[in-house]
């Protein structure tokens, strides 16, 4: 069995440490663990690694959050992946920091990443593990606040989020997405 595991996020070093990043934030980190190096590939920085006999594929796209349907559609198509082995790791500002939701579909939620897959792909029905990442600021401050860098009190709280994310993914490709909501969607 074959899965695709996406992080979202923007490329470049401005971006690196940013709220918004947390989808290759978390990749990395998974990656990492499982000793899965990241290659430059088309439209996506892609790694592999094998887990309980699944097949797992990541990728971080190279196109910039808001065209990453593109990166998605393209590597669905490349490595015979259907819509439903699919799991896209996403920021959430409705969610508070550190929450984790795992969703088999649903809306963009006025995500731009998401909004692009769903166009891409065709609809919304796709599973996405939603990551908190607060909503602490002003009126009319969203972009900044998604796009700022994380505080330190964040920094030291983030990896055991997500290792939690981890294991999520982990569950999602093993026994499979109800089972895996029901034991860590909270």
């Amino acid at each position: 069995m074959k899965y695709l595991i996406i992080g979202l996020g923007n490329i470049g070093p401005e971006y690196e440490l940013t709220r918004h990043n947390v989808g290759f934030l978390t990749l990395d980190r998974l990656a990492d663990k499982m000793g899965a190096s990241w290659n430059s590939n088309r439209l996506a920085f892609t790694a592999d690694y094998k887990f309980k006999s699944r097949q797992i594929h990541l990728i971080k796209p190279t196109t910039y959050m808001n065209l990453s349907g593109k990166a998605v559609n393209y590597w669905m198509k490349e490595l015979k992946i259907s819509k439903e082995n699919i799991l896209v790791v996403v920021d959430d500002v409705a969610l508070p920091f550190g929450a984790l939701r795992l969703r088999a579909k649903g809306s963009s939620a006025g995500h731009n990443g998401l909004k692009n897959i769903e166009t891409l792909t065709g609809g919304q029905n796709y599973p996405r593990l939603r990551f908190g990442i607060g909503d602490d600021f002003p009126k009319g401050k969203q972009i900044d606040y998604v796009l700022g860098r994380w505080s330190q009190k964040e920094i030291d709280e983030l990896p055991s989020f997500m290792d939690k994310a981890i294991d999520m993914i982990h569950g999602f490709c093993t026994i499979g997405i109800n089972m895996t909501m029901s034991q860590f969607n909270s």
